[in-house]
């Protein structure tokens, strides 16, 4: 019979120290702690409203719509935990905003890649779901990220994103002293095969507890590194941010247009203005 939690707080969250009112109904999960400033510099206003351990969390306005933004630190299980705790406070939509290494040379470093589903290579979303349970972005969330990237102007790419629970053997890269991990040679080139667009560490595991929760998730990074050309920057970096941002404030007015309309779901026809 499984237990409750240990933790005896219910209101404040374990990890994150948020609480019901701390946050928007709207997150952005960058996973560098430092990347929160860069993030906020794009709203109207804002609060940090917890730090503790790699978890920082602010939040703020944009336009006029309601916004929050919570780091996770590398890799599936924290980020898994901040959606699990932020859940539970209320949030319902979660925008993964990080970087990422482009597998195909057409994708430039500096390009915006928006996630349409996930290959969950991570093993944090097998701790909750069978292994053959898809890795969905919420088809609002991308059709606003995409809105947000046309408006802004920013050359972007909508497709399939790996996700690993290794920077270095888990995307084909060698290990110290040149360590290669069996397989890692093959890696690239099937995920390329396969016409994947991209490879990062948090994104399918995000997409995975969203959806087994009936909550909204998707995912924008700023390409870092083509794996094909072997090209790396740490240039537009502001970009995901920004394209969240109004991404954010595009999906309340989605939102908006439901009610009003009486749907259940936005779409095309619906349209925004």
């Amino acid at each position: 019979m499984p237990r409750d939690s240990e933790d005896p707080n219910t209101d404040v969250q374990y990890h994150l120290e948020v609480g019901p009112g701390d946050v928007a109904d709207t997150v952005l999960l960058p996973g560098n702690p430092e990347r929160l400033e860069k993030i906020v510099a794009h709203w109207d206003d804002h609060d940090v409203v917890a730090s503790h351990r790699e978890y920082r969390t602010a939040t703020g306005s944009y336009e006029g719509t309601p916004i929050s933004v919570t780091s996770t630190g590398i890799g599936s299980p924290s980020a898994a935990i901040a959606v699990e705790e932020l859940a539970r406070v209320g949030v319902d939509t979660f925008l993964r905003v990080g970087s990422c290494g482009a597998l195909s040379a057409d994708v430039a470093v500096g390009d915006l890649v928006i996630t349409t589903g996930g290959v969950r290579q991570e093993g944090t979303s097998d701790e909750y779901v069978r292994e053959d349970y898809p890795a969905v972005a919420d088809h609002e969330v991308v059709a606003a990220l995409v809105a947000a990237a046309e408006r802004l102007g920013y050359d972007y790419h909508a497709g399939i994103t790996a996700s690993t629970d290794s920077f270095y053997a888990g995307q084909g890269r060698p290990g110290f002293e040149g360590f290669e991990a069996a397989g890692s040679a093959q890696l690239l080139e099937e995920l390329q095969a396969a016409n994947v667009t991209n490879v990062e560490m948090e994104a399918s595991a995000i997409l995975t507890l969203a959806n087994v929760y009936g909550l909204r998730a998707g995912a924008v990074c700023t390409v870092y590194a083509n794996r094909e050309t072997g090209e790396f920057a740490t240039e537009g970096e502001s970009r995901a941010a920004e394209t969240a941002t109004l991404a954010t404030h595009l999906l309340a007015k989605m939102d908006e247009v439901k009610r009003e309309a009486g749907a259940d779901r936005w779409h095309a026809g619906l349209g925004l203005e």
